[in-house]
């Protein structure tokens, strides 16, 4: 296997240019168990040595701890990095459990601070809106996020876990430069209009968990019998009891590809996604998350497996008998919305 450096797109008509594959960073520090953290940052320096360049963090992972343990290696290497953030899961400070979805624009201009504050940097390349607070009119959202260009504290703007409709909405506002949602082997609504929607606007789509969370690497089957109490995917409902069972035995034509390729199944669910940018016209750029300088070697390696059409087709089987649903509570996702 090959460590060579990842090629390079660019994030949308307007948007940066990044590796090919970026590197989800929130399990560094949040959500997935115990973190050794010297090992997360030799992860952080393999993934930019094999070209990984953008870097997804959000103010809500730890409640800003993410952003606190980036700090060090963006700032030794901002001239070579994209860094990527979000607002909008406010969370109270009498319920650090809870997260309450807030748009308005005095808490933008509030969370940008303190993002800019705890990344140690003097403007974010690409900021998100994490998730969408329907009670706020979109363009009043999007028209601060806008400002922010304008005032040299943000470069370029995206949104997370949004519809088609509401994409089309704040793209008439400011360009959009990527789209961020999950979408791997196990999760593919967006399919039926937000990657449309993405592909006529000329915005990126950046995936999340294209992995299934580590699902679909085979890690482990039962969440709620393998992994830690203070890990979040014990709380997803296809991770856990019936559902997990019987979405762990899907996985075979997974298996079956990887063994014809001498891959991994992780690196085969990976090509898959890579894949869906030749496949439906538009950029693509998945962020696997990883504590592993080994997992990124590996990860990295899947944006040079070529799957043919038969074995795409096999693979495309798998999506639609998936059992349970992304979140436990659905105002995360964008299922259901459109």
């Amino acid at each position: 296997m090959t460590n060579g450096r990842i090629r390079t797109v660019r994030l949308g008509a307007t948007g940066p240019e990044v590796g090919v594959q970026g590197l989800g960073c929130m399990g560094m520090s949040f959500a997935y168990g115990p973190t050794d953290q010297d090992a997360a940052r030799a992860t952080l320096d393999r993934a930019l040595d094999l070209g990984v360049t953008l870097f997804d963090t959000a103010d809500a992972y730890g409640n800003g701890d993410n952003e606190r343990f980036l700090s060090p290696f963006f700032r030794a290497h901002r001239d070579e990095v994209v860094i990527a953030t979000k607002f909008a899961l406010h969370i109270p400070p009498d319920d650090p459990t809870r997260r309450v979805i807030r748009n308005d624009p005095p808490y933008i201009r509030q969370a940008v601070e303190a993002s800019l504050q705890r990344l140690g940097v003097d403007v974010i390349d690409l900021y998100y809106m994490h998730r969408r607070d329907e009670s706020v009119p979109l363009e009043d959202t999007v028209g601060t996020m806008a400002d922010l260009v304008r005032e040299g504290k943000v470069k370029h703007l995206g949104l997370s876990e949004v519809t088609a409709d509401e994409l089309r909405a704040a793209h008439a506002v400011h360009p959009i430069a990527a789209v961020q949602s999950e979408w791997s082997l196990f999760s593919r609504d967006i399919e039926a209009h937000v990657v449309p929607a993405a592909r006529e606007l000329g915005v990126a789509l950046v995936p999340y968990s294209p992995l299934g969370r580590g699902f679909l690497t085979g890690s482990f089957v039962s969440a709620d019998k393998e992994l830690g109490a203070d890990d979040f995917r014990r709380q997803q409902p296809r991770f856990t009891g019936d559902n997990a069972t019987a979405n762990a035995a899907l996985l075979e034509p997974v298996r079956t590809v990887a063994e014809a390729h001498g891959a991994s199944p992780g690196q085969i669910a990976l090509a898959w996604v890579q894949a869906q940018a030749g496949l439906r016209g538009l950029t693509v750029v998945p962020i696997p998350g990883t504590r592993s300088a080994r997992r990124v070697e590996e990860n990295t390696a899947a944006t040079r497996i070529t799957l043919t059409p038969e074995e795409i087709a096999l693979l495309d089987t798998i999506g639609p008998q998936v059992r349970g649903s992304r979140y436990a509570d659905m105002r995360f996702a964008s299922a259901g919305r459109e």
